[in-house]
C-alpha cells in the first residue's frame, strides 16, 4: 500500500506533493485539484504580497476542504553596495534585449526598494496563522527560531528544503517536521542555503539514502520525478513521498503561460541547463537565447532577488509577445515525460503505475 506515516501525518490519500512553484503557476484551481485528487496541493507564495496570499487561501477553501499547504521564501541577505554597482552594469547588458522587445531602458535600480523583504515575510507568517493553513514549507533557508516556535504553537506542520545531508540535518535540528530533498535534477531554483551551488549538485538517487541514514524526520524526494516509477524508486531508497513540479506545470490547471508549457512539452533531456542569468540565483531551465547571450556575464550579475527584479519586464514582455527567447523556462531534467493532462489524470496514472510495480 502507498499509505504511510506521511499520508497519515498530512492527512492525504497519496504520498504526492505538488511543488510550490512561485510566479503564478500554482493557481487556486491547480492547488485545489491536487488536494481533491488525493495529493497535497501547495501555494507557491514566494513572490506574493500578504494580501494576495490571503485571497488565494480563501479561494481554495471555497472549493475544497482537503488539506493544502503554502511555501514561503526565507529572505535572502545580500551586499547592498556591491549589488547596486552590479545592477548598473547588468542593466547595460539588458537594455539591448529590451530594445528587441520594444521596452524602455533601465539605467539604475533602487535596491533599497526590496529591503522590506523581512517585513513582508513576517506579514506572510501572520497570514498563514490567521488563515489556519495547516502546512507551511520554506525555501532558500530556515526561518528564525521565533517564527518556528510561533508556527508550532498553532499546530502548523513545518516543511524544510535541503540539497545536502548537512542541510537536511540542520532542518531537523531547528524543528522542521519534514524535509524535502531537492536533487540536482530539479527544475527552477533549488533550496540550497548552507553549501555553494556546485557542492549542492547531488543527484536525487544518491541523496535520498544518505539523508535517510542521518535524519529521523520523514524525507520527501524532489527532482526529475514525473511518474509512478519515480515515486516507487524514491520510496525504495527510503523517502516517504515525492514532490513534483514539472509534472504538474504542464497540467491543464497550471497557470504557466502556454508558450512555457509548449517549451517543456517539446524539450529533450539534454536541453536543460543551470543558469543565474534570470534571477541571480542558480536555477535549471530550458536553454534559450537569453541564457546563451548572458552566459559569459553570469559571474558579474547581481545576486537574487536583484537580478530577478531587473529581468522582470523582459520575461513578462517575452511571454506577452508569445516568444520563448527571453522567458525563464524552468524545468527539471525529465521533460520528455511531461504531458498535457488534467491533475486528476496525472495522479491516477502515477498511482496505477506505482501499484503495478508494487504488486
Amino acid at each position: 500500500m502507498l499509505t504511510n506515516e506521511i499520508t497519515e501525518f498530512l492527512q492525504i490519500e497519496y504520498p504526492i506533493i505538488q511543488a510550490p512553484m512561485a510566479g503564478g503557476i500554482t493557481t487556486s484551481t491547480l492547488v485545489a485539484e491536487v488536494s481533491k485528487a488525493g495529493g497535497l496541493g501547495m501555494i507557491g507564495a514566494g513572490y506574493m504580497t500578504p494580501n494576495q496570499m490571503r485571497e488565494q487561501i480563501r479561494e481554495i477553501k471555497l472549493v475544497t476542504s482537503r488539506p493544502f499547504g503554502i511555501n514561503l521564501f526565507v529572505p535572502t541577505e545580500f551586499n547592498v553596495v556591491e549589488n547596486k554597482v552590479k545592477s548598473k552594469a547588468a542593466n547595460q547588458l539588458l537594455n539591448p534585449i529590451r530594445d528587441q522587445l520594444n521596452l524602455p531602458h533601465k539605467n539604475d535600480f533602487d535596491i533599497f526598494a526590496i529591503n522590506n523583504a523581512h517585513e513582508t515575510f513576517n506579514d506572510q507568517i501572520k497570514i498563514v496563522i490567521e488563515e489556519k493553513v495547516s502546512i507551511c514549507s520554506f525555501t532558500f533557508g530556515i526561518p528564525s527560531k521565533d517564527v518556528i516556535t510561533e508556527l508550532k504553537q498553532h499546530n502548523i506542520i513545518l516543511v524544510g528544503t535541503a540539497t545536502t545531508v548537512s542541510e537536511a540535518m540542520e532542518n531537523e535540528k531547528v524543528g522542521m517536521d519534514i524535509v524535502v530533498l531537492q536533487g540536482s535534477e530539479a527544475g527552477g531554483h533549488r533550496g540550497n542555503f548552507m553549501d555553494g551551488y556546485q557542492e549542492s549538485l547531488i543527484g536525487l538517487m544518491s541523496l535520498i539514502p544518505q539523508v535517510v541514514d542521518n535524519v529521523r524526520i520523514p524525507v520527501i524526494a524532489a527532482g526529475g520525478i514525473m511518474d509512478g516509477r519515480g515515486l516507487m524508486a524514491s520510496i525504495c531508497l527510503g523517502a516517504k513521498g515525492v514532490q513534483m513540479g514539472t509534472a504538474f506545470l504542464t497540467c491543464v490547471e497550471s497557470g504557466a503561460h502556454h508558450v512555457y508549457k509548449e517549451a517543456v512539452l517539446n524539450a529533450k533531456e539534454d536541453q536543460t541547463v543551470l543558469t543565474r542569468s534570470f534571477s541571480g540565483k542558480w536555477a535549471r531551465g530550458i536553454k534559450n537565447e537569453f541564457i546563451l547571450e548572458m552566459r559569459k556575464h553570469e559571474a558579474s550579475l547581481p545576486d537574487f532577488p536583484v537580478q530577478n527584479i531587473l529581468t522582470q519586464d523582459i520575461r513578462k514582455a517575452s511571454a506577452t509577445q508569445g516568444q520563448q527567447d527571453f522567458m525563464s523556462l524552468w524545468s527539471g531534467q525529465s521533460p520528455r515525460l511531461a504531458k498535457n493532462q488534467t491533475v486528476e489524470t496525472l495522479i491516477k496514472n502515477i498511482i496505477a503505475e506505482a501499484e503495478k510495480i508494487l504488486f
